[in-house]
C-alpha cells in the first residue's frame, strides 16, 4: 500500500526538531500578531479613502513574507501544523508499518503522542 507521505520521522527526529519548531512557532505567532495590526491600520485607510502605500504596506507585506518562509519550511519538512496558537504539530511516521502522526504541543518537552492520521488530537495515544 502506498504512503501518502514521502518523509517518515524517527521519534528521535521529531524531538531533535523541538527546538527549532518552538522557535518557528514562536516567530509564526509573532508575525501574525503584526499582520492582523497591519491589516486593521490598513482596513482603516481604505474606508477613509487614503492611499494605502508607504510604510505600513512594505511592514505588512515583510510579515507576510517571513510567515511564508518559516511556513516553506514546515511545507518541505512535511510537518504539519494543526493549530498555531497552541503550537500543535504532526510529524508523519510508521508504527507497526502504519502511516500516522507523532503529535507533539509546545507545551511538551518530549515527543509522546502518536494518533491515526484521521483521528486527530482527540486520538492521541502514549507512544
Amino acid at each position: 500500500m502506498p504512503h501518502r507521505f514521502q518523509k517518515h520521522y524517527t521519534r528521535d527526529e521529531a524531538q531533535a526538531l523541538v527546538p527549532q519548531l518552538r522557535d518557528w512557532l514562536k516567530e509564526l505567532n509573532r508575525l501574525r500578531t503584526e499582520v492582523e495590526r497591519y491589516d486593521q491600520r490598513l482596513g482603516g485607510l481604505n474606508t477613509e479613502g487614503q492611499d494605502t502605500g508607504g510604510e505600513t504596506v512594505n511592514q505588512w507585506i515583510r510579515a507576510l513574507a517571513g510567515m511564508q518562509n518559516i511556513l516553506a519550511e514546515f511545507q518541505r519538512r512535511e510537518i504539519f501544523i494543526k493549530d498555531l496558537s497552541r503550537g500543535l504539530v504532526d510529524f508523519p511516521t510508521l508504527i507497526g508499518g502504519k502511516e500516522v502522526f507523532l503529535c507533539w504541543e509546545a507545551d511538551e518537552d518530549k515527543v509522546e503522542f502518536w494518533h491515526d492520521l484521521e483521528t486527530g488530537y482527540g486520538g492521541r495515544e502514549r507512544l
